[in-house]
């Protein structure tokens, strides 16, 4: 998993002031984005591999790090995860807030900028054209966006996607 293209992309999404963007909104984001990568230009932007979930696609990976976070679990200094946590929080600040039903880690700019040179071409028009489709919406539109993907449909919970 390219965890420097996952920050630059959350800054991507700050800079462009993509609302309500959660742990889980960006999951799902990543996931299309990928998706519609792989499917256009056969490869994924981000490398990890997407898990059906009882309500959306989740990232295995990114999804590992975010329950890490949450917890607070301290990991061993040579434990992969905390490089991957730190190429993120290097990026942004998060904050995680207690919700009646579930927590939810929120993205805050450090001042930052995205660096688009991580990215090709065809990866900033995919990058591009989802954050702007999707900017506004909740994260609950955008799962039901992927139930109409025939092969998000096809999968059982907890089946590897892509």
């Amino acid at each position: 998993m390219d965890m420097t293209k996952v920050a630059n992309v959350i800054l991507y999404m700050l800079h462009k002031q993509v609302k309500l963007l959660n742990d889980k909104k960006l999951s799902i984001l990543l996931f299309l984005m990928d998706y519609n990568h792989l499917k256009y230009c056969g490869k994924k932007i981000f490398g990890d591999e997407y898990i059906k979930g009882a309500r959306s696609p989740e990232p295995k990976l990114l999804s590992e790090l975010f329950d890490v976070i949450i917890s607070e679990e301290i990991l061993e200094d040579d434990d992969e995860r905390v490089f991957f946590i730190q190429e993120i929080l290097d990026n942004v600040d998060i904050d995680i807030i207690e919700r009646e039903t579930f927590t939810e880690i929120k993205f805050i700019e450090i001042g930052i900028e995205y660096d688009e040179d991580l990215f090709d071409d065809d990866e900033l028009k995919t990058i591009n054209k989802l954050v702007n489709q999707y900017k506004d919406s909740t994260q609950r539109v955008i799962a039901n966006d992927t139930f109409k993907i025939d092969e998000y449909r096809a999968k059982e919970k907890g089946e590897v996607i892509i």
